[in-house]
């Protein structure tokens, strides 16, 4: 090949390197350029400070009251490394009496022109007297409408008009990736703004709500303040975060808009939260017992009927599992108490359960959640003289008719001793063995016999009543010798 041609061969590759090399406009442009969208939404986001008041506890000081203050006279913050900054000591142990202190800080956001706010639950739980600063500078005293622990939600009310109030937006509609911005008060620092993306949706880490989760970098302070997309819409409030030194990992949750803004309404109307309940206590279906069953691994099962209740009214037991409520799908356990929890007390539902391999229509009337029940356990007799380990590795005796009558119990066999699979399956001594493969255990002897007849091949499942817990597990017995 002639020189004067490979070195224009040679020339053309370099020049093509080059230009791949260098960023093209496009790509430049595409970048997010958020200082518009800030500029027009931050007026909607408030600092929320609270106060206390604290009683004397004596005259006594140390070195942390001493550089708390010292953080707070140059920083106005409390210091960054305290356990828990939105709740940091008091500057002074040794106030006067009844004399009101600060509390803590949070962010919130404006939602209507005429001063209504919504923040976290827990940013103005046990405040004194709450304070909200608007990004003008104009502080107001807040009254607190109403709050729900439950969801970590709160509205407060301010005395003002023409607002600048933050548009809602729709939490279903968001997706994994997609940018989102917070704006509040991390520590303390007024109108922060911080960007990331939306890491995963749907994710449980609370029972009535799933939360979103993103990267933004959220801190102590954050609390309250609105997560946003990029047309400038609130479709999340900041709420948690997960950290072992109590500031930003890049791991933060948001309770959705929508969830959020149908406690809102409850909360402006009434002051406080009305939902259903059931009256049972769930468990998940493993993939273990759903196989099984030959079901897929779906539904929440019944372990255990509140007496008196909705479910044991209408004739719900335990072992029962629930797959669809008012005719909406129980995926998972916790789809059922945010399901009932959404129903207006005194609704008639239908739960469609599955009992003993076949399915059931129970209609139900909804009663209102109140506070948690006491649970109190079985008092335990002595158990009988065991019985020859089966093969599952069980000793079982009959069930005393005064217990089964004491518990209101048609079946079950009493558990003595444990060792082998059942052991491994988790199983425990004095657990009541209800049934097995839904075939009711009757007596030791009738379930003994039946253990005998699996196919060690294939894996059984058994319905155990442990205290006032009812519960499937998967069990495979030891091959005869």
């Amino acid at each position: 090949m002639p020189r004067f041609l490979m070195a224009s061969l040679l020339g053309a590759v370099f020049a093509l390197m080059a230009v791949a090399s260098v960023p093209s406009y496009a790509q430049v442009r595409d970048l997010p350029d958020f200082a518009d969208l800030v500029e027009r939404v931050g007026p909607s986001v408030v600092n929320i400070r609270t106060t206390e008041k604290q009683r004397a506890s004596g005259n006594e000081s140390s070195d942390d009251d001493e550089l708390q203050e010292m953080f707070r006279k140059f920083f106005g913050v409390p210091v960054p490394q305290t356990p828990a900054p939105e709740r940091a000591p008091n500057p002074r142990r040794n106030r006067p009496g009844n004399e009101e202190v600060q509390r803590g800080v949070g962010s919130g956001f404006i939602l209507s022109a005429d001063g209504y706010v919504m923040t976290n639950a827990h940013v103005v739980e046990n405040a004194t007297t709450i304070y909200v600063t608007l990004t003008d500078k104009r502080e107001f005293k807040g009254k607190l409408i109403g709050a729900d622990k439950r969801t970590d939600v709160a509205l407060v009310k301010i005395e003002a008009t023409g607002l600048p109030r933050m548009a809602i937006g729709d939490s279903k509609a968001i997706r994994v990736g997609q940018w989102v911005l917070a704006i509040g008060s991390p520590f303390g620092l007024e109108n922060t703004v911080t960007a990331g993306i939306v890491s995963a949706k749907s994710r449980d880490t609370g029972e009535l709500l799933p939360f979103i989760q993103t990267d933004v970098a959220v801190n102590p302070g954050n609390s309250g303040g609105p997560l946003i997309n990029t047309r400038g819409e609130v479709i999340g409030i900041n709420s948690q975060i997960l950290s072992g030194t109590g500031g930003s990992i890049g791991i933060s949750f948001a309770i959705p808009v929508d969830d959020a803004m149908r406690v809102v309404e409850q909360l402006k109307n009434g002051g406080r939260v009305r939902r259903g309940r059931l009256g049972v206590e769930i468990r998940e279906v493993s993939k273990e017992v759903a196989e099984a069953m030959g079901i897929k691994a779906q539904g929440a099962a019944v372990s255990r009927v509140e007496p008196g209740s909705p479910a044991d009214k209408a004739g719900v037991l335990g072992g029962d599992i629930i797959v669809k409520f008012d005719g909406k799908a129980i995926e998972k356990s916790v789809d059922l108490p945010r399901a009932v929890g959404d129903t207006k007390p005194g609704t008639k539902s239908v739960l469609i359960v599955l009992r003993k391999g076949a399915t059931k229509e129970i209609p139900i009337v909804v009663a209102e959640l109140e506070g948690d029940n006491a649970k109190k356990a079985d008092k335990v007799p002595e158990p009988p003289k065991p019985s020859t380990a089966n093969g599952f590795g069980l000793s079982v005796v009959d069930l005393p008719e005064e217990r089964k009558k004491q518990l209101a119990l048609q079946a079950g066999v009493l558990v003595e001793s444990v060792d082998g699979p059942a052991l491994n399956a988790g199983l425990r001594r004095e657990d009541i063995v209800l049934s097995l493969n839904n075939v009711d255990a009757t007596s030791a002897k009738q379930f003994n016999e039946q253990v005998g007849k699996l196919d060690p091949k294939k894996q059984s499942f058994v319905l155990i009543r442990r205290q006032d817990n009812v519960f499937y597990l998967s069990i495979r017995p030891i091959p005869p010798q």
